[in-house]
């Protein structure tokens, strides 16, 4: 029997140098697929109407002051994330990218605080200012003594300052409606995001761009955006959504208003 020899091409030292060095490259992508990375995945979340319940109890919760029964609604919206202390891996990360429902972001951006218990603490911290400024922004607005009427805000286990401005707009719908008999939403499915301060001045929150896909998928056809965030909003934007941006709690009940009435509505 004769043997079979391979050309020199393929025997020589070089192919095999290049041979063993392609072995050892090959081996490092498969370990570093599984070695964690310090990145957090992100992704379209929940959605609460302010007006009305989460987990079967009122979101919103006002005494000493009339209520009217509205319509519509004003739906808060929120991002969901992989957990303070879980660590993505190259290939999740990698396969994140080309996923327009999905963002990779830095986890110090997300979760600025490492050790999971303390960012949970802040973020409760967060909505629970979040709340106070809304409430004080929407009674200021109605001239309304906080001495008088009391609201209580109960959204479960969400956090994070970005409800605020969804907040704010619920308690003045609750008390004053459009100031005229009517509903502020007109019997529309609106969404929004934006901190709110005491004086009803709205702030940019991140994470945009995934907030308008949550919104659409849950309905909603009008989604309120801090102005400076109008370009992030844009990105991504499902196409049955109309983007309206907001400095302020005025802002946002005029543009209401002006959309319920036909006038003119601004856009980013």
């Amino acid at each position: 029997m004769s043997d079979t020899k391979l050309p020199k091409a393929l025997t020589s030292p070089r192919t095999r140098a290049l041979a063993l060095c392609g072995a050892l490259v090959a081996a490092l992508f498969a370990v570093a697929g599984f070695v964690p990375l310090p990145y957090t995945l992100t992704w379209p979340g929940l959605t609460a109407d302010t007006l009305g319940s989460y987990h079967d109890k009122p979101v919103l919760t006002i005494t000493g002051a009339p209520l009217r029964t509205t319509e519509g609604e004003l739906r808060m919206v929120t991002i969901s994330a992989t957990n303070p202390g879980e660590r993505t891996t190259f290939w999740r990360s990698l396969e994140a990218w080309f996923d327009p429902k999905v963002a990779v972001r830095p986890t110090e951006s997300v979760y600025p605080q490492s050790n999971p218990a303390k960012a949970e603490e802040v973020t409760a911290q967060q909505m629970a200012e979040s709340q106070n400024s809304a409430t004080t922004a929407a009674l200021g607005y109605l001239h309304l003594s906080p001495a008088q009427v009391k609201v209580t805000v109960d959204l479960g286990d969400v956090g994070g300052p970005s409800a605020g401005q969804m907040l704010a707009l619920g308690i003045v719908d609750k008390l004053a409606g459009d100031g005229k008999g009517g509903d502020l939403t007109g019997g529309l499915k609106i969404a929004g995001t934006g901190t709110i301060d005491d004086e009803g001045a709205i702030g940019a929150v991140g994470g945009v761009p995934l907030k308008t896909q949550a919104a659409a998928r849950d309905g909603a056809t009008v989604f309120l955006v801090p102005r400076d965030e109008c370009t992030d909003a844009k990105v991504n934007k499902p196409a049955t959504l109309r983007l309206v941006p907001v400095d302020t709690l005025g802002d946002a009940v005029s543009a209401l208003e002006a959309l319920k009435s036909g006038g003119s509505v601004p856009a980013c």
